[in-house]
């Protein structure tokens, strides 16, 4: 052990948290100057602000004049709530999961909604086979398994001509995937997954059909009001130019317009997709070679770009979370990689987050540094032995 060299280089930002994710290259505070605080965000300047912060999302990500788009509370996941608990049971309802997150969609549709859905799982690195799901159904995914490092490759599977709605989460999509919109009738995210904005707000988008859904069917059960997004049989359209539904943080509204500003700046939605693609290929490329580390999607095709997620296949390995945990560890005690630890629900292994914020100099110097901890546990165990 004491022969190991740690690398030369390190990177700049050792930020690889899958969320709050790492700020944009060169953040400063100083760039969030022009935050309307201790204002009402319903005054004229902060209504602004958030129509400003719709009109953006929908430049940036492509999304079509006629679907909605709205700011909601309680990040991705009060963005999927609303749509399970608003939509769902005037049809029957498929639900697929393919790691922790998708998990927890099945269980709030199975045991808070009680709803007698189908449902197929897929385990962890791979993805259910979507030519499977009948689509004549409610269909309930996500994008990308921020958990388990696979994503959807494509909407091809999906028909154009279907009877159900698609629910799919795109948290850790959003802004790094080419999101097919004719194909997803509700998508959510949370802006601070690719673009490293901060926590707590969540964005909802709807088609036309799921508008038509919301305005034509009444749940069985009670609406929170937090969840409501229809008064009388007709959308609160408000909501959708910029009246949240409860107090947003306007300071977290400017983080967000600077990230978008910026992705605006590097060439949009191809320019994110790209820098994201490019992380990704960085970790692809070293470990190509080697024998002791693997990417934990099965199939290339579905590795996700944004959430990397690495498993040790080294024979000598006996407890696989405890190495796992122990590389994690002496990554971040040596100061270049933090949060870089697998999920914990999730294989043991790594996880890299590799969204457009990231830069690939930053993961092409960390590489190195995840053999060099791989070494030194592997001489600790034989040391031990």
């Amino acid at each position: 052990m004491a022969d190991l060299i740690a690398p030369a280089a390190r990177p700049a930002n050792p930020r690889f948290s899958s969320g709050p994710c790492a700020k944009l290259p060169g953040f400063t505070l100083d760039m969030l100057a022009d935050a309307p605080l201790g204002r009402s965000h319903r005054a004229a300047v902060g209504k602004a602000k958030l129509k400003e912060a719709i009109d953006l999302t929908r430049e940036i990500l492509g999304v079509p004049t006629d679907y909605r788009i709205g700011i909601v509370p309680a990040s991705d996941t009060g963005a999927v709530e609303m749509a399970l608990w608003s939509l769902l049971g005037a049809r029957p309802v498929e639900m697929l999961a393919w790691e922790s997150f998708g998990e927890g969609w099945v269980t709030d549709v199975v045991k808070q909604l009680k709803l007698d859905a189908k449902v197929q799982k897929a385990g962890y690195g791979e993805i259910v086979d979507f030519t499977t799901v009948d689509f004549d159904r409610d269909v309930v995914f996500t994008w990308n398994g921020t958990t388990s490092g696979v994503r959807l490759p494509n909407g091809d599977a999906i028909p154009a001509n279907r009877a159900g709605l698609t629910i799919c989460d795109a948290t850790s999509a959003a802004f790094a995937m080419d999101l097919p919109w004719d194909k997803l009738d509700v998508t959510t995210f949370s802006w601070q997954k690719v673009l490293g904005g901060e926590g707590g707000h969540g964005v909802l988008i709807l088609s036309p059909r799921a508008v038509e859904r919301l305005e034509s069917y009444t749940p069985a059960w009670p609406i929170p009001k937090i969840f409501r997004m229809t008064k009388g049989g007709k959308l609160i359209e408000g909501i959708f130019t910029g009246e949240t539904i409860n107090t947003p943080s306007m300071l977290c509204v400017e983080d967000y317009l600077v990230a978008l500003k910026w992705a605006k700046s590097i060439g949009g939605l191809k320019g994110l997709i790209a820098r994201s693609e490019g992380n990704a290929r960085a970790i692809a490329d070293f470990i190509a070679d080697k024998d002791w580390i693997a990417n934990l999607a099965v199939d290339p095709a579905t590795a996700s770009c944004t959430s990397v997620c690495l498993k040790f296949t080294d024979a000598r390995i006996r407890d696989g979370a405890a190495f796992a945990k122990a590389v994690a560890k002496r990554l971040e005690k040596e100061g270049v990689a933090l949060d870089a630890g697998a999920y914990r629900d999730a294989p043991p292994g790594l996880r890299i987050w590799c969204g457009a914020t990231v830069e690939t100099t930053d993961v092409a110097a960390l590489m190195p540094w995840v053999e060099f901890a791989f070494a030194a546990e592997i001489a600790a165990l034989t040391e031990a032995a």
